[in-house]
């Protein structure tokens, strides 16, 4: 079958130095990109994290340092994946948690902005978990009654998750074949930032979700104590939610204007 698309899709998937959004690197970047008639195109890079490569990281992924000193980095090659990405909606496996909010980190250090005001995110694993409650190598099996001998390579986690989406849209009537529908079934909580400290009320209003304000509207504390604006741009988060931050405060800031 083929996918019903509105705009191209792009299936990708990261291998990295860890699972710390805020701090962790890309090692390799695969992306299948499926346009509205069918077309499929994949590019494939390993990277080098500028950071060493942990060896119990290396041994689930098979990507050592020796194998990314004569790499580019990722800021070399971010404008070749914007190039890719910028006009598609984006689709992986676990990639509303992980993939996304790391690829978003290493684009803006790439000084390459990045959000998803304009494109749908579909997260195949969170398909599969309401469905049938395993992982991709088991839901390649399930679906595609096929083995993913090469697990734990981006390029073929990709291929794999692309066919489990199509394996899925086909298995489920309840799943319709559209990207909206896909994103919005995929999707949990929503979220202000990609990582989750900052989530929405049932108003739409951003709060923490967090810490001694956990609950509490981002706006009446960034009015109440003005210090901890500070103290959240120079903490450890992710680029992505001080961005979320400095929008929201900029924000606060106009409509005292008006």
């Amino acid at each position: 079958m083929q996918l019903n698309l509105k705009k191209p899709i792009c299936f990708f998937d990261l291998e990295t130095t860890g699972i710390n959004i805020s701090k962790d690197r890309v090692v390799e970047i695969a992306i299948l990109k499926v346009h509205p008639n069918g077309k499929e195109e994949s590019h494939r890079w390993v990277v080098n994290p500028t950071v060493p490569i942990p060896p119990e990281v290396s041994a689930i992924h098979g990507i050592w340092d020796k194998d990314v000193v004569d790499k580019p980095t990722f800021a070399e090659i971010a404008k070749d994946v914007n190039s890719i990405i910028k006009d598609s909606d984006l689709g992986g496996f676990n990639s509303n948690r992980f993939d996304i909010p790391l690829l978003a980190e290493e684009m803006l250090r790439a000084d390459l902005d990045f959000d998803m005001k304009n494109r749908l995110s579909v997260d195949v694993q969170t398909i599969y978990h309401k469905m049938e409650q395993r992982n991709l190598s088991a839901a390649y099996k399930f679906y595609c009654d096929k083995d993913l001998t090469d697990a734990h390579t981006a390029e073929a986690d990709t291929l794999a998750t692309y066919e489990v989406l199509k394996a899925q849209v086909e298995k489920y009537e309840d799943l319709e074949n559209d990207t909206k529908f896909l994103a919005e079934f995929s999707s949990r909580r929503k979220f202000a930032d990609f990582a989750g400290f900052i989530t929405f009320n049932k108003e739409g209003e951003e709060c923490f979700s967090f810490g001694k304000h956990k609950g509490r509207l981002v706006t009446q504390i960034l009015e109440k104590e003005p210090g901890y604006f500070g103290w959240l741009l120079n903490a450890d988060f992710p680029l992505y939610t001080k961005k979320v931050l400095t929008a929201i405060k900029l924000r606060q800031f106009n409509n005292k204007l008006d």
